[in-house]
């Protein structure tokens, strides 16, 4: 009798831990489900946002001129997001994406848009809060960044900081600075600021797999009005040579002056050209047709 009162309390734990066990693995293939189910979604995604920075003292508005004269110009229509960062960490938004458009413009400003280095780390932080939101919102894989002035200073800042929590699934793809001052003021590199020889610093924790346009502007073959030249091309010390692609572009004449640089024709040009999939796809259709006429003819 005893044997089988055993027996029988045997049989009952291990039902009753066939069930608690059972308990304990539905949460954990739901995760599971879900996450692939994320993952999945993620990968497929067609999405490339283009995120854009503005410089110090600037709001999420800074770039509406350049986003409007590209969508004057363009067969394809993007949308734009505009964010700005709080220093509580709140975000609040402006504007929406079109669920038909794959490469939206989203801007990212800051209730502290502050100069100055300590800012410029503070705001890379909160940089970071707008992305983790943004990614997790859009489930994109890839994306694109432009930074105007102290914008480009910020971008690094978290490409050196934060990507690295990104970089296993979502790839930067390209990254273009406008009349960014990579040395602040100085006109020497022999004076590197503490700022710059931080970033030399950090450099390899850049990706390697990015392509980077840095575009000065040169009211007087010097500088921009405000930023040196000289401290714009300093970001060669930073990224050549650590990305796959590093270029220098100059912008010169009366339309270049550092605050005009973002609604600059030329810079428009060169983010459709560089930046915007859709009208090197609009170009390559408009030779067709050309090439198709002239055989038609």
């Amino acid at each position: 009798m005893k044997l089988k009162k055993i027996k029988k309390s045997n049989i009952i734990y291990l039902i009753v831990l066939c069930f608690c066990l059972s308990l304990l693995m539905f949460p954990t293939i739901h995760w599971a489900k879900t996450n692939a189910y994320q993952l999945a979604k993620r990968y497929h995604s067609q999405l490339c946002p283009i995120i854009m920075i503005p410089g110090s003292s600037a709001t999420a508005n800074r770039f509406n001129g350049m986003v409007e004269q590209i969508n004057k110009t363009s067969a394809q229509k993007h949308s734009l997001l505009r964010l700005t960062v709080h220093n509580d960490g709140t975000i609040s938004k402006q504007g929406k994406i079109n669920t038909k458009d794959k490469e939206p413009f989203i801007v990212v400003g800051f209730q502290n848009n502050h100069d100055g280095y300590d800012n410029i780390l503070k705001q890379a932080k909160m940089f970071n809060i707008a992305f983790a939101y943004l990614e997790k919102k859009y489930q994109f894989n890839k994306f694109k960044g432009i930074g105007h002035s102290n914008g480009g200073l910020i971008y690094t800042a978290f490409l050196e900081n934060y990507f690295a929590n990104y970089a296993s699934t979502i790839k930067m793809e390209t990254l273009m600075t406008i009349g960014t001052p990579f040395n602040f003021s100085e006109k020497s590199i022999d004076h590197k600021t503490e700022m710059l020889a931080d970033f030399i610093d950090k450099r390899k924790n850049i990706p390697k797999n990015l392509s980077v346009y840095s575009v000065a502007g040169t009211k007087n073959y010097t500088s921009d009005g405000l930023v040196p030249e000289s401290s714009v091309t300093a970001g060669k010390y930073i990224y050549q040579g650590q990305v796959q692609r590093y270029t220098q572009l100059v912008v010169t004449g009366n339309n270049a002056t550092h605050s005009d640089l973002p609604e600059n024709p030329e810079v428009v040009d060169v983010v459709k050209q560089i930046m915007l999939n859709s009208s090197k796809q609009g170009v390559t259709k408009r030779i067709q047709q050309s090439k198709q006429k002239k055989v038609d003819e």
